[in-house]
């Protein structure tokens, strides 16, 4: 009887796993149908894996973790510019001691677009705990006049004449505003916003936050930073 009790138990895991695995195909597959009808939607071409080695460009955000990949990307002209929406993750991988390992995956989407500029990295993250205790040992991130603005964003450029360039007082009080809702980062002639995974019927929003952060780039960044030729990525 014991042996009988061993199998139906292995029989029932063995089930559980399977249907694991068709739940997790079939999410997937909804998701890829539903980026498709969204892309559909905005005038754009869907891509299931991403054709452009966009994990390849040095944002920080793809520096991430010990392994990454990009999918479901959206691209094509949408809201007046250029774009290109899509689905990143990254995972951490940890070792216990028996030697087994474990994965621990961040998953993202994130919209990029191209602007008349070549300017130097930029990164714009919300402050947390993390990036205080960084402060408070000496690593501190670009300061502004703005304390309000300092306690809710950490702004991060090798260059700080282009960081205070770039975040004047109107691009403060939109980041402050509704522009909290993602991260950024600037590089190049690129411009990337990232949130949290989301639904795919709503990346509409998500190029709505980008178009709106693109118009607010304070036009003496182009002429400060005046594009070397015509960019592509």
């Amino acid at each position: 009887m014991a042996d009988v009790g061993i199998v139906l138990i292995l029989a029932a895991l063995g089930a559980i796993i399977i249907f694991l695995i068709w739940l997790q195909f079939h999410l997937q597959a909804k998701r890829r149908q539903e980026f498709f009808l969204t892309a559909t939607k905005l005038g754009l071409t869907y891509e299931r894996e991403d054709p452009f080695g966009t994990v390849d460009l040095p944002f920080a955000l793809f520096g991430r973790g010990d392994g990454r990949g990009i999918e479901n990307v959206m691209h094509g002209q949408a809201a007046g510019m250029r774009v290109r929406l899509f689905d990143y993750w990254y995972y951490e991988e940890s070792h216990d001691t028996k030697g087994g390992t474990s994965r621990s995956y961040h998953r993202f989407s994130c919209a990029m677009t191209w602007f008349e500029a070549d300017c130097p990295h930029l990164t714009l993250a919300h402050e947390g705990i993390l990036s205080r205790l960084a402060d408070k040992l000496g690593f501190r991130d670009i300061e502004f006049e703005s304390e309000e603005f300092n306690r809710a964003w950490q702004v991060s450029s090798d260059d700080r004449r282009f960081a205070s360039a770039f975040v004047d007082a109107r691009m403060m009080e939109w980041l402050l505003g509704e522009g909290g809702v993602g991260s950024y980062e600037v590089m190049g002639p690129l411009l990337l916003c990232s949130m949290g995974r989301l639904k795919p019927a709503e990346h509409e929003n998500l190029l709505e936050v980008l178009r709106r952060f693109r118009a607010r780039v304070p036009e003496v960044v182009a002429s400060l930073y005046p594009p070397a030729q015509k960019a592509d990525a």
